[in-house]
């Protein structure tokens, strides 16, 4: 497939590795320009955000919330035919506030909305580790990634995608049902199987998952203030994300 990613940051670029190494034809943009590329490790073609857009099948967009707005006028002239992609998820602390979002707009609602063009959800409920690290065949234990949106043939396609990456998916229902893997809740970066994944997204609470997601934030703040850059492993927070986001 064709396929454009705007976003070299670790889940952009790890998503551009494996895409290419599946050979598919990737070209990667950064929002601030192309001289903002280099030094990045990713796979694909280097363009402009200009020439992302162009020729593609697929439009990952993998940018912090708050910069999202920003590429409307980029986003403006994607095709109708385009799958665009939504990989982000909303912390205050590095976002600011966002007043609809904290008033109750879904994540993913709110920048379908900024961008003016319908997104499916996806690649935001993995860390970046277990992206790069985790993917297995089909024929043994598989961690599972959420995904949502309103067009079904569009979800079935980041569906297929995601499957040849490495990992069994859950179709988690609309882009209005995407809170339930956002930040907080117990689907988000937690390596749950299919079938785990899919009673976690049952389980999710929309009061409760701001609450747990800034409360997951300041255990981890505390930790590392404590223990020494690296001493804190992989595995340590997937279980501090599920013993909170499950409490």
């Amino acid at each position: 497939m064709r396929i454009g990613i705007i976003g070299a940051g670790p889940i952009g670029s790890i998503i551009s590795k494996k895409l290419v190494k599946n050979e598919h034809d990737v070209k990667m943009a950064d929002a601030r320009g192309i001289e903002h590329l280099e030094g990045k490790e990713f796979a694909g073609t280097p363009v402009r955000i200009e020439d992302a857009i162009k020729n593609i099948e697929v439009l990952i967009i993998s940018l912090p919330t708050k910069v999202l707005p920003s590429i409307r006028n980029i986003i403006d002239q994607v095709g109708e035919e385009v799958i665009i992609v939504d990989t982000s998820n909303y912390y205050p602390f590095r976002d600011g506030i966002i007043e609809e979002i904290e008033n109750g707009t879904v994540e993913s609602v709110w920048v379908s909305n900024q961008l003016g063009k319908p997104v499916i959800k996806a690649f935001n409920n993995l860390l970046a580790y277990t992206l790069e690290n985790e993917g297995t065949s089909e024929n043994s234990r598989r961690i599972a990634m959420a995904v949502a949106g309103n067009d079904p043939s569009q979800k079935q396609v980041v569906i297929d995608i995601v499957n040849e990456l490495g990992f069994d998916t859950v179709d988690s229902g609309s882009l209005s049902d995407s809170w339930r893997q956002q930040p907080g809740t117990p689907a988000y970066c937690t390596e749950l199987t299919k079938e785990e994944l899919t009673n976690a997204l049952k389980k999710a609470n929309k009061e409760k998952a701001p609450l747990l997601r800034d409360k997951v934030m300041e255990r981890f703040a505390e930790l590392f203030a404590e223990k020494k850059e690296g001493e804190l492993s992989h595995k340590d927070i997937v279980n501090i994300n599920r013993e909170t986001y499950n409490s």
